[in-house]
C-alpha cells in the first residue's frame, strides 16, 4: 500500500503562514502529478495547488497570490507555502499523487488539518 506522509498542519491567525510538506516514494512521485487538495466542512474537496513532473504550476482563483507550491524531484516532496491565510482557508489539506497516462494510479495521503482564526 502506497502512503504519502503530510506534515505541516496546524493553527494560525489570519494573516498568518503555514508550509505543508508530502513525501512521496519514488515510484509515484515520478511522472506523476502531485497536487494539494482541501475539504471544509460540508464542502466538496477542492482542487488548490499542483505540479506536473516537469514544473508546471496550477494554482486555485482563490489561493492565487497567496500560496505558492512547488515539488523536489530529487526528494519527492511537494511543498505549499501558504501566505495571508484567512478563515475560509480552514480544511483538511490531501496530498494526491497522480499518474494520467498507462499505468495509471491516483493515491492519497491522510489530510492534515489547517485551521486558520480570525
Amino acid at each position: 500500500q502506497v502512503q504519502l506522509v503530510e506534515s505541516g498542519g496546524g493553527l494560525v491567525q489570519a494573516g498568518g503562514s503555514l508550509r505543508l510538506s508530502c513525501f512521496a516514494p519514488g515510484s509515484v512521485a515520478r511522472s506523476a502529478i502531485m497536487a494539494w487538495y482541501r475539504q471544509a466542512p460540508g464542502k466538496q474537496r477542492e482542487l488548490v495547488a499542483s505540479v506536473t513532473s516537469g514544473g508546471i504550476t496550477k494554482l486555485a482563483d482563490s489561493v492565487e497570490g497567496r500560496f505558492t507550491v512547488s515539488r523536489d524531484n530529487a526528494k519527492n516532496t511537494l511543498v505549499l507555502q501558504m501566505n495571508s491565510l484567512r478563515p475560509e482557508d480552514t480544511a483538511v489539506y490531501y496530498c494526491n499523487t497522480k499518474r494520467v497516462v498507462t499505468p495509471t494510479f491516483s493515491y492519497w495521503g491522510q489530510g492534515t488539518q489547517v485551521t486558520v482564526s480570525s
